[in-house]
């Protein structure tokens, strides 16, 4: 398997079904093995399944070292794992042979646990230099069009317009660096999101906010894997699927209610669940 060099970071009733079926993408993790590149006999995914379709949220939840988010880097062709075996595909095209930016050009964007910090760039020329990248060789972005989107956007996530003239992440809160996140979604419209522990280090008035951003662009154009390892944030972005990652496969799944039963009785519970036959 090829590693990636480099990464920069719709009559009536059955007409819309036709279309909506016409509209819906996927995102298909088929039987994928992950491990690190420089260490590809110890695998951290281990043949893994899953299908993500626009207008579904996921959240994937699991104890520390299961490979939540091994598995969200690697989607994203992050350098550091390398997939051995198994395939990503969006709409049942292969996305392994593409370097990171082509694979955000083909839809996929990944929210980082920790954000980096850029000194010296302005959020507004960052997402600028984003767009930019994602024309044809000699188009421009056209200025004025760029910043009536952006403000479009900064205040439909009610946040402030002098928030962009601030370098990216730099001194940033944690709610901050979120909140900038959310908004390089906003503006890039992906069609699959990856989100890695994104209540990771918020306070709770942060994570309303965060999840105030994710709700309002969350929608039928869009499909989101939420991972974390909390039921909280899922009181406020409430996933259409749950499942629990353990030692690098999905072992459960189900709605909204497997997270709140797995607050009640802890990940320990799934390991006796799964441990129970081999002592039976």
């Amino acid at each position: 398997m090829r590693r990636n060099p480099d990464f920069r970071t719709t009559s009536s009733l059955h007409t819309n079904a036709s279309l909506l079926l016409f509209t819906m993408k996927s995102l298909e993790i088929r039987n994928l093995t992950i491990a690190l590149a420089d260490s590809l006999e110890e695998p951290i995914v281990k043949g893994l399944n899953l299908t993500i379709n626009t207008g579904e949220v996921h959240a994937i939840m699991g104890p520390n070292g299961t490979g939540k988010s091994t598995l969200s880097k690697a989607i994203a062709g992050h350098p550091d794992y390398e997939i051995t075996e198994g395939d990503v595909l969006i709409d049942g095209e292969s996305i392994l042979e593409m370097e990171p930016d082509e694979r955000a050009r083909a839809g996929i964007f990944l929210a980082f646990q920790y954000p980096a910090e850029i000194p010296g760039v302005s959020i507004a020329n960052f997402l600028r230099a984003a767009e930019q990248a994602r024309l044809d060789e000699g188009e421009n972005v056209d200025a004025a069009a760029y910043y009536k989107r952006l403000y479009e956007k900064m205040d439909d996530l009610k946040i402030d317009r002098k928030f962009t003239a601030r370098a990216v992440n730099e001194g940033f809160s944690g709610g901050e660096k979120k909140r900038c996140e959310i908004l390089q979604m906003a503006m890039l419209e992906p069609t699959f999101a990856l989100m890695d522990e994104t209540d990771s280090g918020l306070d709770i008035d942060a994570l309303k906010v965060v999840a105030d951003g994710v709700n309002r662009l969350r929608g039928e154009n869009l499909g989101v894997m939420l991972i974390t390892h909390y039921q909280r944030l899922l009181n406020y972005i409430q996933p259409d699927y749950v499942h629990v990652m353990y030692d690098g496969r999905i072992v459960k799944s189900g709605d909204k209610n497997l997270a709140i039963e797995l607050e009640e009785k802890g990940y320990d519970w799934v390991k006796n669940e799964l441990a129970a036959p081999a002592t039976a």
